[in-house]
């Protein structure tokens, strides 16, 4: 477990019967129903659930992208009904960095510019704008790759550069949707390995995921099914090993011809 754990006060996501309901023409949708969730600093939650199950409205509730319509939600210790629109936009700035299943990156800047760019929406200054991305590409491992666009990228390469930008504002918790929804599956353990390292240094991580196999590299797996929490269990989390590269014999090194 990580030892962040062990000293860890206030919950840092705090539910207590949380509901969201919207319309979708005379429809009224019951996405969240009475859902409370505590979830302390440090931890490695998975949220599981089929398409419409809710989890994804709960990313946003916990991401500060929606809000509750009944219920309360605190985060750090902040109820966020009571926020004004700038004031949760800041309390989000500050604590929560964001993952998601397509990059969203820019195609047409370097994987640095890209980086920085949430420093720059800051006020940043210029030199710690360049000193902070290069050091979160570095950590990484895409230090040698800053100048390159996404489109000379590989797909678990982008989400690196994706991780790297949730990273640089020094967030207290990542949030990742379907992390490894359009990679294969072994560039889809080099990124669990990239956010069980992430969670080893103290980082709360939060993902969202429809696949059973990406949830065992969690301490804890909530599952989600028709708006409500349905299972709430820890378990010893899958070690991330990245398998080596399957070379295929056509490609396999010929000996010289003697």
């Amino acid at each position: 477990m990580n030892p962040a754990l062990e000293t860890a006060g206030a919950p840092l996501f705090e539910l207590e019967n949380v509901t969201r309901t919207y319309k979708v023409g005379d429809t009224l949708v019951h996405a969240l129903r009475g859902v409370s969730l505590k979830v302390a600093r440090g931890e490695f939650v998975a949220i599981m659930g089929t398409s419409g199950s809710g989890k994804t409205t709960l990313m946003n509730v916990l991401g500060c992208l929606d809000k509750p319509s009944t219920g309360t939600y605190r985060l750090a210790g902040t109820d966020v009904n009571k926020l004004s629109r700038d004031e949760l936009a800041e309390l989000r700035n500050r604590t929560l960095g964001f993952v998601f299943q397509n990059f969203n990156l820019l195609s047409r800047t370097s994987a640095e510019d890209n980086v920085e760019l949430p420093l720059v929406y800051a006020g940043v200054p210029r030199k710690e704008r360049k000193a902070r991305s290069r050091a979160a590409l570095e950590r990484v491992g895409l230090g040698h790759r800053m100048d390159h666009h996404p489109t000379q990228l590989s797909g678990g390469q982008q989400q690196r550069v994706a991780i790297a930008r949730a990273l640089v504002g020094e967030p207290k918790v990542i949030l990742a949707d379907e992390p490894t929804g359009n990679l294969d599956s072994r560039t889809g353990i080099e990124v669990m390995a990239l956010l069980q390292q992430l969670s080893a240094s103290g980082i709360t991580i939060v993902l969202v995921t429809h696949e059973p196999d990406v949830a065992a590299y969690a301490q804890r797996v909530v599952v989600v099914r028709d708006g409500k929490v349905r299972a709430d269990r820890r378990q010893e989390p899958l070690v991330a090993v990245v398998p080596p590269l399957e070379v295929e014999p056509d490609d396999a090194p010929q000996e010289a011809a003697s």
